[in-house]
Order: C-alpha cells, then structure tokens, then sequence
C-alpha cells in the first residue's frame, strides 16, 4: 500500500513562479491553479497510490513562535493574483477527489510527519511529495521522497524520482536521520532561522559525521581541531541549541482523518465544473474522457472548448 503526501502550499507556489501569464477570459489569473492540477495528475500517474491527501499550514506554531518571534517574519507577502487561485486550490481538492489536511497554529511538515509515523506502524509506504529540508529526516525504507527536479533525476529520459536513504545521504552528506543536527549549525534563511557565521552544509556535516550530534559536538568542542572553526561554534552554543529545537518535528498531533479514509474520490461534474470555469482545454478533455471510462458522464463532447 502507498500513500501520497502532497506539501499544498509548495506546489501553489512553484505553479505560480512556473508558469507566467496565464489568464482565462474574464482575466481571472488561472496560472498556479493550472500548475497544480497538472502537477497532481502527474503524481497520480507515475506513483498510482493507494492514499493521498494534501496537507496545508494554517498559521505558525506556538511553539516555535516563542521560541523565536521572529520565525518567518522575513518572508514577503503572498503575490496579490496568487491569492485567489489558493483560496479556489483549497476548494477544489475535494473535487480533485483529494482530501485536504490542515490544523489550525500548526504547519504542514508537522502534520505530515505524524500521518508518515501512523501509516508506518500499519506497514504502508509513504511518499512525500515536498522540497520541505526538514521533512527529508524522515526518509528510510518507507520513505521516500518524491522529485522531478533535473539535478536529482539520475537518467536523462526520467521525469521524476523517489529519493531514498541513499540519494538523501549523498545529497546531504550525512544519513537522513541527522539532518536537524545539520541544520541547527547551517541555520535555515528560509525559515529566518540564523546558523553559526561561515558554517555551510559541507563544514556542519563533516562535524556532524564525526560526532554525531550537535548535542555531543558542544560537550566536546575541545576535539574541534580548527581554533577559528572552535570558537564560533563556543560563541553560537546557545544559538545551536535553539536550532535544534527549531527545526525538531512535532509529533504529538491527533490525526484529523485516519489514513485508509484518504483513497482517491473525484467529484467528476464539480471537477469538470471547475476546469470549465478555468479554461483549461485539454485538461478539461483529459477529465472528461477519464470521467466517462469511470462511467460518471456521457460521452464528452471535446469540441468548442475554451482555452
């Protein structure tokens, strides 16, 4: 069995930048709701799962806001044509036949890494569909990673790939597992989380790997054999411990809906209906023709669409 976790808001945002002025004839823009349902068929084509949801952060956890007021606070706001097309994604997953997973002051890698622990215990695959750094901790033998970036594709024919245990490792240099020590000394300026001055990836793994833990590494700082490397890493001590709370997944979230509730129920006329509205021809064909091998329509009439 498989389940597909979909990161929703990553997706509306690389549709977005993706795909550039695409408007239907109302001048409504229609370019990140193109991109992710394009991108959504592609993933159910090429992974068949037998769950999937999209999960969704719905504001900052307490948590770390106490932790740090400032987390997050760099990032701009969301672009103004974005904001409508995300409030219609929202409604039109259920039409997609996908369900939506959200939790009021809670972020969407934390509710996705408590469905991963769940479907594990009951022996299910999970694939992560995310570029979320902290969620590529959870990869081993039942999880996965799913990509369709170039610089992770292995074949020049590929269109996707599963990152493994052994693709996290080399891409990290340090197994899956260690990444949050990794980032609590690297910092993270997405999330506006400062790391130490002039520790990148590569210097905070070899630390990582020789040992072990950020915890260990400040109990033996005095094995550190570079002076300069030593004594900002004593300056940072307070700052890496904080990180490591930072980016630590929460895992005591009650799950929403139970994960065998999750299989794949698309509403066919509201998905047609919303594909209508958009434009989007040969989306709407594809749909149409699926819709009725499903026997949920007639017969489509795949003339005088509107683009």
């Amino acid at each position: 069995m498989r389940f597909l976790l979909i990161d929703g808001h990553y997706y509306v945002y690389r549709s977005y930048h993706a795909i550039q002025s695409l408007n239907n004839s109302r001048g409504e823009p229609t370019n990140a709701i193109y991109g992710f349902v394009k991108s959504v068929r592609k993933m159910l084509k090429d992974l068949r799962p037998d769950y999937i949801a999209v999960f969704w952060d719905e504001g900052l956890p307490e948590r770390r806001m106490s932790l740090q007021p400032a987390y997050k606070q760099q990032r701009p706001e969301m672009p103004r044509p974005l904001v409508p097309q995300l409030a219609f994604i929202r409604r039109f997953c259920p039409a997609m036949g996908l369900q939506s997973v959200a939790k009021p002051s809670t972020e969407a890698d934390d509710l996705m890494a408590c469905y991963v622990a769940a479907a594990i215990q009951d022996q299910i695959e999970c694939v992560l569909a995310t570029s979320d750094k902290d969620l590529f901790q959870l990869v081993g033998p039942m999880v996965r990673i799913y990509s369709t970036n170039k610089a992770d594709l292995k074949n020049p024919g590929d269109s996707f790939i599963l990152l493994g245990t052994e693709e996290v490792t080399q891409k990290w240099a340090v197994p899956p597992a260690s990444i949050p020590e990794v980032l609590a000394l690297t910092g993270d300026s997405v999330d506006n989380i400062p790391g130490v001055d002039k520790v990148g990836p590569k210097t905070a793994a070899k630390l990582i790997c020789e040992f072990g833990t950020v915890e260990n590494l400040l109990g033996n700082l005095d094995k550190v054999s570079n002076p300069a490397l030593r004594a900002k890493l004593a300056a940072s001590r307070e700052q890496i411990k904080h990180n490591r709370e930072m980016v630590r997944l929460e895992m005591h979230h009650d799950l929403p809906l139970p994960v065998n509730s999750m299989t794949l129920r698309p509403v066919y006329p509201d998905y047609i209906a919303g594909l209508e509205s958009c434009e989007f021809r040969s989306l709407l064909n594809e749909v149409k023709e699926e819709a009725f091998r499903a026997g949920s329509s007639p017969p489509p009439n795949l003339q005088g669409e509107l683009f």
